[in-house]
């Protein structure tokens, strides 16, 4: 895999160097000195090339001048998922049936601007941890760890009986986020834009919640809908830990 930017490749330096197995940096390109230090510090190989070829090599996507080789996503077992969340009061995000590649990065940026979240993704009909997500999650990928699972239902009910409450966001119908109250752990549940959370999933929510719109025509994106509820989610936490 590829990754393109300087804060995606100087996130990943900081955070997981030994994954990165070469960096390219453009030769008229100004901003990447402390990049190249980095790496160097590292022992991670920099080379430096003309601009044509970094054209090439990044396929018409903005580098930013920067792009890393890198070694394939490292998703993370379920179990071992879960079993953070609870020891370090993670919040899990369910996707159900997301198939964005930039919803997902989105998402992915915001969440690990917000802290203590984990996302889990089914390997069936979803959108996985690509190149463009990791482009749009802007380095991102290194605070928020992620599972795939062959059942997102299943995995749903083994966060349910491990004592997580089960929140999911529908457009229109559920409590308001304005009234609602979350209990602790807490697991949310987003679905897809055009079919949102499938009926088998919507049967383990305790919780449905909407997100109060001024306009009835339009409605956010699935990632703009869960930085909003991962936002509030966060501030009842905090709340909660008080408590």
């Amino acid at each position: 895999m590829k990754l393109y930017g300087k804060n995606t490749v100087m996130e990943r330096l900081r955070v997981d160097p030994k994954s990165i197995t070469k960096i390219f940096v453009e030769q008229a390109y100004k901003g990447t000195g402390n990049i190249q230090k980095k790496a160097r510090q590292w022992g991670v190989p920099v080379f430096v090339v003309p601009t044509s070829k970094m054209m090439k090599m990044a396929r018409d996507k903005n580098a930013q001048g920067v792009l890393a080789d890198v070694g394939d996503y490292g998703y993370l077992d379920y179990d071992v998922l879960l079993d953070n969340a609870l020891k370090k009061r993670r919040c899990l995000v369910f996707l159900d049936g997301l198939t964005d590649p930039q919803n997902l990065g989105a998402i992915m940026r915001s969440l690990a601007c917000l802290g203590k979240f984990s996302i889990v993704l089914p390997t069936h009909d979803s959108v996985s941890v690509t190149e463009t997500v990791l482009r749009i999650a802007s380095g991102g990928d290194n605070y928020v760890q992620v599972s795939r699972v062959a059942n997102l239902n299943n995995a749903i009910k083994k966060a349910k009986d491990a004592g997580f409450a089960i929140v999911g966001a529908v457009v229109k119908g559920g409590t308001s986020l304005d009234d609602a109250e979350f209990d602790f752990p807490i697991g949310l549940v987003i679905g897809s834009e055009q079919k949102g959370i499938s009926e088998r999933i919507q049967g383990q929510l305790d919780l449905q919640v909407t997100i109060p719109m001024a306009a009835e025509t339009v409605s956010f994106n699935a990632a703009q809908a869960t930085t909003v509820l991962c936002y509030e989610i966060t501030r009842q936490e905090k709340k909660y830990k008080k408590d």
